[in-house]
């Protein structure tokens, strides 16, 4: 990508490095780690810091590094679950930050660059947004559109993903070379929701959480898979385990992933589910009654 210095500098002022301790005994400690570390970018007007959910899930401190050496203390005022992104307020500084572009199927095609924070501080990968379609992830999680660029990340996830004008596109979620997609983006226009619920109380609160039963799982033909069931869950309460396959959900079947977090989360938490699933040479019918994201990972 041929973009002017101008425009680098601007990006690379608006990128920080995120610095995340999280309790040992926390849900996600034992997916995430304790210690999380990535970027996250400024945005405009709120002056919040816009990152990956992951890396806020659970922070027991956060600390921002606008520069080398440098560090301010931060605070987590909101995390969208649904849209994968977490909003921290950084009340003492006031940093130069990006626009967040509304985001639609023209992007296609575009340049952009992605910037990523590493040890020695920022570097800056370039490329074309290659695609702007649906997404699901192994654990409960999909959007309607997500962003691959094929620009590979050149550090750790969280930053911005920028067009040629210098408006920001997405937030870098996860690193796709393995199914050579390169780099996957959360459009930004996905954090309206999140920064106006924050602009209005204070603190995001999810008004239509979706709900939510703590399995990993993997598509193979036509059949869902159950990978684990996270301990302390709908889950692992209604008795699911490792290589059990989910064939329907209320009696419709569940030929994929998507249909099957669909299915899942077609109603609030609470909301009892009818799975008929494989197990071995048997087939079986159980009952979960679905939970919320938001309180399992509550701090």
């Amino acid at each position: 990508m041929n973009a002017s210095v101008h425009l680098l500098h601007r990006a690379l002022r608006s990128v920080v490095t995120i610095r995340a301790d999280v309790p040992s005994g926390h849900a996600s400690a034992p997916i995430l780690g304790t210690e999380r570390m990535g970027a996250g970018t400024i945005v405009e007007p709120t002056g919040l810091v816009l990152t990956a959910h992951y890396l806020a899930i659970g922070a027991r401190t956060i600390e921002v590094g606008p520069t080398e050496g440098e560090s301010i203390p931060g605070r987590v005022v909101g995390i969208d679950y649904e849209a994968g992104v977490a909003a921290i307020d950084i009340a003492t500084a006031r940093l130069p930050g990006l626009t967040i572009r509304e985001t639609d199927a023209s992007v296609v095609g575009e340049e952009a660059f992605l910037v990523a924070t590493v040890e020695d501080g920022r570097r800056v990968g370039s490329g074309l947004v290659t695609a702007y379609a649906p997404f699901e992830a192994f654990w409960e999680y999909m959007v309607d559109h997500a962003l691959s660029c094929s620009a590979a990340s050149p550090g750790l996830g969280g930053g911005p993903l920028v067009d040629a004008r210098g408006e920001m596109l997405g937030v870098v979620s996860l690193s796709l070379l393995e199914v050579g997609k390169f780099t996957l983006a959360i459009p930004a226009s996905r954090a309206a929701g999140l920064l106006d619920g924050i602009a209005r109380e204070g603190r995001y609160v999810n008004p239509r959480p979706r709900g939510w039963i703590g399995i990993t799982c993997y598509p193979v033909g036509e059949n869902v898979i159950v990978a684990a069931a996270l301990p302390e869950t709908p889950a692992e309460a209604a008795g699911l385990s490792s290589g059990d396959i989910i064939e329907a959900v209320d009696g419709i079947e569940t030929a994929d992933r998507r249909g099957l977090y669909m299915a899942l989360g077609a109603g609030p938490p609470g909301s009892a589910r009818r799975l008929r699933i494989r197990r071995g040479g048997d087939r079986l019918e159980i009952e979960v009654t679905t939970g919320s994201i938001e309180e399992f990972f509550a701090s």
